[in-house]
């Protein structure tokens, strides 16, 4: 057993690993006791889930394989400077940068983890069935497929290292690998996820099981892994035409291939057929007289652990982001009291739609850039003096956004109205805690004590199926009758007018469906680490991305507070695509090619 104890403590853990092409630990006599029995075998098999990413702990870039992803786009921006996001936003990263070199490392230690897995489950003979080693096979095949492919959206084309376990006694220096090409990467991951299917179930075996990856997970990474090939950062991308291997290979398609979106369209109508509404369905929520309640709905579609909407999830075991969500509120009592220190942009509050289904850009929309009313949110139990630009707005804004004069959440301990202006009870005046952009992010708050209970990280919901099919949809077939069919399908859920319906027009042509659907994206999926890799897949990043990014004037009180002003410029070129491969990886294997500009 002290042998099984150390094998997996170096499994898990790895402290002292430096490169992704690492060994297992030349111990034959621990590698048979731990794959004798199941128990044992379980252990190892958790140490390959250890490595799915904990979305909640952002302020920590890289831990538990956390990432950027939220404060290093154009949604959000977080308040203090050791925030790893904090310096992609301002260009301020490179190879030397610790954060872009944690992906790399933690995902190839899963891939590895998996290989061996599978290669060793079969020899467990005791208490253990066939159907038990084949489930647990394609878990862990399904999550080296995964892992591959969040390697890919970070880093773009990758070393596939196959089915091969790396032999205990292999020198190092033999194993020059170079990275395989965008089609083949994808090629390996959906073909994985696809085999892998065949022998997960569609739902888990039981709530005990809840975490575990189905027939649902790995078909919906699937159909994600093909919206990614068909996109323009990996379809047709000239700008990257000098990313060859060595030997000339070209890494990522110089020939855009209109294929690839039916081939994603297709996938995504698949996971539709077979799985709603008899497994998955959007959350839905009504209020006493039985009608839609749109406000809780899209809420508690976040809120509520593991309802019929999430596909893929993780357990959160800590209130990071709880903490970063909940303002400061000075004076009231410690439930909620957090920091409020993460902050939602300009642009992001700006792309909620008005009341009545319309972009606030629309004539119609009945927006109004100044001054103030009386107006009452979704969940006040009061009217409040609201600044014009926050009234009548749809739904999805009342729950994504924590915005000054707005009542909170948890109301145990009586009413914290939130104050964000310099000298409010939340405000930058008041405490080193506060929010930097003027809005505070206010998705998946919690209704309780902001430092107690778990909750459940989402990592696909089936509001990305419908969103992602729609886009590559219109991609191969504008026109399409399931375009306007699922996108309403969110808007109807969400409280506002139908496109098509008496009031609202449907986009009229593929471009402007296009934006409709990238707006749409921008708000149903802000703060869930989408945004990011969105607007860098369809190559507008060096518009969202760079140059003055926007906020309200924190450092002022009111009416001044309400003015808009530039917390930071942001730096976007063309190498920031793509981290940067670990340094000391391309130096040791001479086949392995850095990403350019780096």
């Amino acid at each position: 057993m002290k042998q099984i104890i150390i094998l997996f403590a170096l499994v898990v853990t790895f402290s002292g690993c430096k490169k992704y092409l690492d060994q297992i630990p030349n111990d034959r006599l621990t590698l048979e006791e731990t794959f004798r029995n199941r128990s044992t075998a379980e252990r190892f098999l958790a140490s390959v889930y250890s490595f799915i990413p904990r979305e909640h702990s952002q302020r920590f870039v890289g831990n538990y394989n956390s990432g950027p992803w939220t404060g290093g786009s154009d949604e959000a921006e977080y308040l203090w400077g050791f925030v790893e996001s904090n310096q992609i936003n301002i260009g301020s990263w490179d190879v030397n940068s610790g954060f872009t070199k944690s992906f790399w490392r933690d995902y190839y230690k899963g891939i590895r983890n998996a290989t061996f897995f599978i290669a060793n489950i079969d020899n467990v003979t005791v208490d253990i069935t066939e159907a038990q080693k084949r489930q647990y096979k394609a878990e862990a095949r399904a999550i080296r497929a995964i892992y591959y492919f969040y390697l890919f959206r970070i880093y773009g084309p990758v070393v596939l290292l196959g089915n091969d376990v790396i032999a205990v006694d292999a020198p190092f220096q033999e194993l020059q690998l170079p990275r395989n090409s965008v089609d083949e990467c994808i090629e390996y991951i959906t073909s994985e996820l696809d085999a892998a299917a065949v022998d997960l179930p569609v739902r888990p075996l039981n709530d005990a099981n809840i975490a575990r990856i189905t027939k649902p997970v790995a078909l919906g990474i699937k159909a994600t892994a093909l919206l990614y090939a068909a996109s323009p950062l990996f379809n047709g991308n000239a700008d990257f035409a000098g990313l060859k291997n060595k030997d000339g290979k070209q890494l990522i398609p110089q020939s855009y291939d209109a294929a690839k979106w039916a081939r994603a369209a297709t996938a995504y109508k698949d996971f539709i057929t077979q799985f709603v509404p008899g497994v998955f369905d959007l959350y839905r929520a009504n209020k006493s007289d039985g009608s839609l309640d749109p406000f809780v709905s899209c809420r508690d579609a976040i809120l509520v652990d593991w309802n019929r909407e999430t596909i893929f999830g993780r357990p959160d075991d800590d209130n990071a982001r709880n903490y970063e969500v909940t303002p400061y509120h000075n004076g009231f009592a410690s439930e909620v009291r957090g920091s409020g220190g993460l902050g939602a942009t300009q642009r992001q509050v700006d792309a909620f739609f008005m009341a009545n289904g319309r972009p606030i850009t629309d004539p119609s929309s009945g927006y109004a850039n100044s001054g103030t009313s009386s107006f009452r949110a979704p969940d006040d139990n009061s009217d409040r003096e609201t600044f014009n630009q926050w009234v009548n707005r749809e739904p999805r804004f009342y729950v994504n956004i924590t915005y000054d004069n707005r009542r909170w959440l948890n109301t145990n301990s009586g009413d914290a109205i939130t104050r964000l202006f310099f000298r409010g009870n939340s405000g930058k005046g008041t405490s080193n805690d506060y929010c930097p952009t003027g809005y505070i992010v206010r998705k998946g708050a919690t209704t309780k004590d902001w430092n107690q209970g778990n909750s459940v990280i989402i990592l696909l919901r089936l509001a990305n199926i419908y969103l992602d099919y729609v886009e590559a949809l219109n991609e191969s077939n504008p026109g399409d009758a399931d375009i306007l069919k699922y996108l309403n399908l969110i808007r109807e859920r969400a409280g506002i007018p139908l496109y098509g319906s008496a009031n609202l027009p449907a986009p009229s042509g593929q471009a402007a469906m296009r934006e409709a659907i990238r707006q749409e994206k921008h708000v149903e999926l802000c703060f869930e680490n989408v945004r990011y890799f969105d607007t860098r897949r369809w190559k507008i990043a060096p518009q969202t991305d760079n140059g003055p990014a926007i906020g309200l004037d924190i450092d002022a009180g009111l009416p001044g507070f309400y003015n808009k002003k530039a917390f930071e410029t942001r730096v976007f070129a063309t190498r920031h695509y793509f981290f940067p491969i670990p340094i000391e990886d391309v130096n040791n294997d001479f086949e392995l090619i850095q990403n350019p500009g780096w």
